[in-house]
């Protein structure tokens, strides 16, 4: 081979071999441990709420006619299982947040916790 045909070939290989998809979560799964502990609607999964979805859905922007912006929001969601449907990217519902990508599994796995606890209001 030519050296500007190996030279070539050896940036593409590079070029190729250095693009993935990075998710932080998958390169180091035991970089930050989730704390499952002490999980309450109001010291966790209302913040999330406020992180994540609250742009879009709250009083002043119901996108798809959806509030997530109360307990009772909320609770009305997680009871029908559209809440965790919709986080968890599930089939039959719509995969939020909308064209993005999944919530941090830390923060999926604390809702469903919380869910799972009976969807207290504490």
């Amino acid at each position: 081979m030519k050296p500007l045909t190996i030279l070539l070939a050896s940036v593409m290989i590079m070029t190729i071999a250095g693009c993935y998809y990075d998710i932080e979560e998958e390169l180091y799964p035991n970089a930050t441990a989730c704390d499952t502990s002490g999980i309450t609607y109001s010291g966790t999964v209302s913040v999330i709420m406020q992180q994540n979805c609250l742009s879009c859905h709250s009083a002043a922007s119901a996108q798809g006619n959806v509030v997530l912006a109360t307990y009772n929001d909320v609770k009305n969601y997680a009871q029908s299982g559209a809440l965790a449907g919709a986080i968890n990217h599930s089939s039959g519902f719509s995969p939020m947040p909308k064209g993005g990508n999944k919530l941090k599994s830390c923060d999926i796995r604390k809702i469903e916790l919380w869910i799972a606890s009976g969807i207290p209001n504490n």
